[in-house]
């Protein structure tokens, strides 16, 4: 499988656009990130997101068929917080032209219990897509281990 991760820049007309950043080959035993699991040890095993020493933000976009379209590093920020609102996501999830997404956040301390805002942001953001089209597969908290939004909290 290919990861393709990108970040956005303005244009000469100050517009939005995509830009290429990198491009990897990953060989996971399964073609497919289609559960969390599998999701977090692309992460681990690409961006070494268990090992980073302030958190990051990382969104994933998937096509219609759920094939990952590209990454996104979404945010950077502290050793205990990260900064990011909604239109940061959709914003590269449209020009990605994804039909879904999932998030992804680490925390160095290595404890995946969510904390309030981790709550309060997985509430904004699955409001948010469910506003724009754009389904929200999963918010994962990458440490010793992950954290699954849509297995422990799917009624959230």
């Amino acid at each position: 499988m290919k990861i393709t991760k990108y970040g956005t820049l303005l244009d000469e007309d100050g517009m939005c656009v995509m830009v290429k950043e990198k491009s990897m080959n990953y060989h996971p035993v399964s073609e497919e990130l289609n559960n969390p699991e599998k999701i977090y040890r692309m992460l681990c095993d690409v961006f070494c997101h268990n090992r980073q020493t302030e958190e990051y933000l990382y969104l994933l976009c998937f096509n219609t068929k759920c094939r990952l379209q590209g990454v996104f590093e979404v945010s950077h920020g502290t050793v205990s917080s990260t900064l990011c609102n909604a239109r940061e996501i959709f914003q590269k999830a449209l020009l990605c032209n994804a039909s879904c997404i999932a998030l992804a956040h680490n925390h160095p301390s290595m404890d995946i219990t969510p904390s309030m805002e981790d709550v309060g942001f997985y509430r904004k953001i699955k409001a948010a897509s469910e506003l724009m089209g754009v389904s929200l597969l999963d918010s994962i908290i990458v440490g010793n281990g992950y954290y699954s939004f849509k297995e422990r909290m799917e009624n959230v």
